[in-house]
């Protein structure tokens, strides 16, 4: 795409650092309509199949900043990259565990309005070569006539593409919500099912909740110490949030929060609900 393309509708992808078979668990959670694709050597992209962004009022960049919040704080062990857009903007935003996101936004022109030193930890944080992949990205954080916001969210899938990210054919970013949905799922994404009525979706956060732990690195530290005091540090932080998020009337941020929540609790009851 270039600068006379026109204004690009609003739109996301959440890149995720790992297979569908770990992203699942995490996405089910957020509770949103939401579509599930490989996405490369090690990495999943989420769709999202609604738009949020329209019925609540929020932007986009915020949807979707707490949802790549929320399933990295549940992931704990891999990254998100959300790529989001509008008529007027576009960026990145990369959650990491509990560390703070880094994000940057480009206007509709291609125009960087973001910091160089946030790039240098996007890179830093996926670990990205120092050196090649830093002098790939820096051209997107400098003026350029012929470049238009999609373009350089491209620029960024084209460095990722270097760790494995491989997007499914089409599915670039700049494209309307309704199209990256059909070309998702005629690439054959999986529709993540969200859980049913309160009883069920209790049970279902318990076993999707389980399901992310025991299956990652974190599984040996499931019980003991270390694991009380993760999850006592989930439910610290998790509170404040939710309650700014409601304050605010931010459902992403919302979400995040909940979630941290509920990886608290639900990890410190871990062992009784094991026994059960």
């Amino acid at each position: 795409m270039n600068a006379t393309s026109g204004p690009s509708p609003a739109g996301a992808l959440l890149l995720c650092r790992a297979d569908a078979t770990a992203v699942r668990p995490p996405a089910q959670l957020i509770g949103e309509q939401l579509l599930l694709a490989p996405a490369g050597d090690a990495w999943s992209v989420i769709v999202p199949e609604g738009k949020p962004w329209l019925h609540g009022g929020e932007p986009v960049e915020q949807v979707v900043t707490g949802w790549a919040t929320a399933l990295a704080v549940s992931a704990v062990t891999w990254p998100v990259v959300a790529l989001w857009w509008d008529r007027d903007r576009a960026g990145l935003t990369l959650a990491a565990g509990f560390r703070r996101t880094v994000g940057y936004t480009w206007l509709a022109d291609g125009t960087p309005v973001g910091e160089d030193e946030a790039i240098r930890t996007f890179a830093a944080r996926l670990d990205l070569d120092p050196v090649l992949d830093v002098q790939a990205l820096e051209p997107l954080t400098a003026p350029d006539p012929n470049a238009d916001a999609p373009g350089r969210l491209l620029g960024v899938v084209a460095v990722l593409g270097r760790t494995g990210l491989a997007l499914p054919t089409g599915l670039h970013p700049g494209e309307s919500a309704d199209r990256l949905r059909t070309l998702a799922l005629a690439h054959g994404a999986e529709q993540v099912e969200r859980p049913g009525h309160a009883g069920a979706w209790g049970r279902g956060l318990v076993r999707a909740e389980l399901e992310v732990m025991e299956s990652g690195p974190l599984g040996p530290y499931l019980r003991g110490p270390r694991a009380r005091a993760l999850d006592a540090v989930q439910l610290a932080a998790g509170l404040p949030l939710l309650l700014w998020g409601v304050g605010r009337r931010s459902g992403g941020w919302v979400t995040a929060g909940a979630l941290l929540v509920a990886h608290g609790s639900l990890g410190l009851a871990y062992d009784r609900l094991r026994e059960a």
